[in-house]
């Protein structure tokens, strides 16, 4: 769709969605010649702003979406007039660049050189391939990017969303079926035992317990930082265990014996540490000023530390098989799972 010499009440504000008049040498949106067989992102994107243009009806609900892209006044409240003030970045220069950015994952050097040098997104953004020597500056894509904030994004692409199953669906009422491909992405996590876990969950409950009475004026923790390293010495005891290979009965009870109260030890500490954190948890509840939010840290961390300590005991103690849907293998990356992979004996 090319476009329109009609101009409209967005098209006469300062800060416009996009000229509505091409200049010399500049290229048609919907013309512009994307790569099919291409396997890189960036095309990919491209091709997905490029249907949002040629679509009338989703380019102005998404264009509606970016009237809203406005800075705030400095010194005074609320968003910048958009009729008054010097021309600003075009809402779809901030939307083109905006997307690679989150897209991309990229930082602002990364796009300012893209936005200066690659000839296909300098297309998109509506300059020509000659006598257009228009360049963007990094702090003008910084002060232009930073009002693209995810959220914006999020609404468009439920738009966007909208906008295919409306192409898709013969009607409202017919269900919508896609296939898709997964595939597994590494994850930068250490290797996961029932142990490390524990250690890991009770000293950010301890780090955080102490953190938070310090801010509010109690004294309960002031020993944090060496009741951590009690318990990491137990931690580490367990660690250097090794069961016995030993013929002789007596010797493998005997260091069997050793692990048990090596564990049993451990277990001990960290229930005590675990008592203790709810206890505080409780007098912080109490107390005024401190956020919501890191209480509920708080306790995600404690109730990581009781499923551990349960599964340690379960697993040492009473000589169970933990089911694998039971597991978890990061506190910090939740999704993260093991992936068994080995050659299957041919027969």
């Amino acid at each position: 769709m090319a476009k329109t010499t009609q101009t409209s009440s967005r098209e006469k504000s300062m800060r416009t969605v996009i000229q509505p008049q091409l200049k010399l040498g500049e290229t048609n949106i919907a013309a512009i010649v994307i790569d099919p067989k291409s396997r890189d992102d960036i095309p990919q994107l491209l091709r997905g702003l490029q249907y949002i243009y040629t679509e009338p009806a989703l380019r102005e609900r998404v264009f509606t979406i970016l009237e809203e892209v406005l800075p705030e006044r400095v010194g005074a409240q609320g968003k910048a007039c958009a009729t008054t003030g010097r021309p600003g970045m075009e809402q779809w220069k901030i939307l083109v660049l905006g997307v690679l950015r989150l897209g991309l994952n990229a930082d602002y050097d990364r796009i300012q050189e893209l936005a200066n040098q690659h000839a296909t997104i300098r297309q998109m953004l509506g300059h020509s391939d000659w006598l257009d020597e228009n360049r963007y500056e990094l702090q003008t894509i910084k002060d232009n990017l930073r009002l693209f904030t995810p959220e914006i994004l999020d609404r468009i692409n439920q738009e966007v969303v909208r906008a295919g199953h409306q192409t898709l669906k013969k009607n409202p009422e017919e269900s919508l079926k896609a296939r898709c491909d997964s595939f597994v992405v590494k994850t930068d996590v250490h290797f996961p035992t029932d142990i490390n876990l524990l250690w890991d969950a009770l000293r950010k409950a301890v780090q955080g317990c102490a953190e938070l009475c310090a801010s509010s004026g109690l004294t309960e923790w002031r020993q944090s930082a060496y009741l951590l390293r009690s318990l990491k010495k137990d931690y580490r005891v367990i660690q250097k265990l090794r069961h016995s290979t030993s013929q002789d009965e007596a010797k493998r009870e005997a260091k069997q014996t050793q692990i048990n109260d090596a564990y049993q030890t451990y277990i001990d500490q960290a229930e005590r540490l675990v008592q203790r954190a709810r206890a505080t948890r409780g007098a912080l509840h109490s107390a005024q000023g401190v956020p919501a939010q890191d209480l509920t840290d708080l306790d995600t961390y404690l109730s990581h530390a009781d499923r551990q300590i349960d599964q340690i005991r379960r697993r040492v103690l009473l000589g169970e098989s933990i089911p694998h849907a039971e597991k978890v293998f990061s506190l910090f990356q939740c999704s993260a799972t093991i992936i068994l992979s080995g050659w299957r004996q041919l027969s």
